[in-house]
């Protein structure tokens, strides 16, 4: 069970924290982090950290498992984060807030794991405050721009949305199966999106705002990122979904331009690929994990 922690980030924004470190008492030093995406939440990273965890525990032969402090941070806007006006969603924002849960919670130098926007976050904040940072896991995160094409194609996609659900269940049919977006049926999809929904009077609708999501996607959506990208000094490993939405010359060449950068890939994942393939995930990061955790 996820522990609770407040943390206060910029200008004021509580944000709600979440440590999934074994025990009862939470432990001093370096850990990890953990930065969802765009509409995702802490939790989110359960099955993930789960895995994580077991992988330690069946080590232990080999000697006592290393088990850092791992904390996930549902971001401004999410979970049970503050949702302030939507003129905060600035990726400065975003930035501030992790490098905060980093100080406030005593993680650094901290091991940064984010996907896609909070993939983002980290990246920018390694580049920004290296002192801060002692690696990089970047999960299905382009560092090109999509362009003003893609934030016309996902205001569309919100309107499209038929809110309010009438139960649970619709909401994972329709981001499961009847979803546009959507090519073959995915049931973790589905069971994604019912995690970050909440029970209303009228029925079922998102915990967050999605023209606030649409705010901070717009913050980051035109621009390209790679000269942040290659200001990142620590080890980083680009992993993607074979599926995903970030192509493999993409990564391949986020990895060139990072100075220390690795390269992993799940096969029959999408860009959900620490949530509906966890134990692949697990697989695929876990050795570069270790190699950084124990260094």
């Amino acid at each position: 069970m996820a522990r609770r922690l407040d943390v206060t980030g910029a200008d004021g924004v509580r944000l709600a924290a979440w440590d999934f470190t074994p025990g009862a008492a939470p432990q001093a030093g370096p850990g990890v982090l953990l930065l969802h995406g765009l509409m995702g939440h802490a939790a989110h990273w359960s099955p993930a950290v789960e895995r994580l965890a077991a992988a330690a525990h069946s080590d232990a032969a080999a000697g006592p498992p290393h088990r850092p402090r791992t904390v996930a941070l549902d971001q401004r806007g999410h979970g049970h984060s503050d949702k302030p006006p939507t003129a905060s969603f600035t990726r400065e924002a975003y930035v501030a807030d992790a490098a905060a849960a980093v100080e406030q919670l005593g993680l650094g130098p901290v091991t940064l794991i984010g996907h896609s926007m909070g993939a983002l976050t980290a990246w920018q904040l390694a580049a920004e405050r290296p002192d801060l940072v002692h690696a990089l896991v970047i999960c299905d995160m382009r560092a090109s721009a999509l362009g003003a094409a893609s934030q016309r194609e996902w205001r569309d996609w919100f309107r499209r949305w038929p809110t309010p659900f009438p139960s649970l269940d619709a909401v994972r049919r329709w981001f499961g199966e009847d979803d546009p977006w959507v090519e073959r049926p995915n049931p973790a999809r589905g069971a994604f999106f019912a995690e970050v929904m909440a029970e209303h009077p009228d029925g079922w609708r998102p915990v967050f705002d999605p023209e606030q999501m649409l705010t901070s996607r717009e913050t980051w959506v035109h621009d390209a990122h790679w000269e942040s990208l290659a200001q990142v000094r620590c080890p980083t490993l680009v992993v993607r979904g074979l599926d995903g939405e970030l192509g493999r010359a993409e990564a391949q060449e986020m990895v060139r331009v990072l100075p220390h950068g690795a390269y992993a890939e799940i096969p029959d994942a999408g860009h959900l690929l620490h949530y509906e393939h966890a134990d692949a995930w697990r697989e695929a990061v876990g050795p570069f994990l270790n190699g950084v955790l124990t260094a």
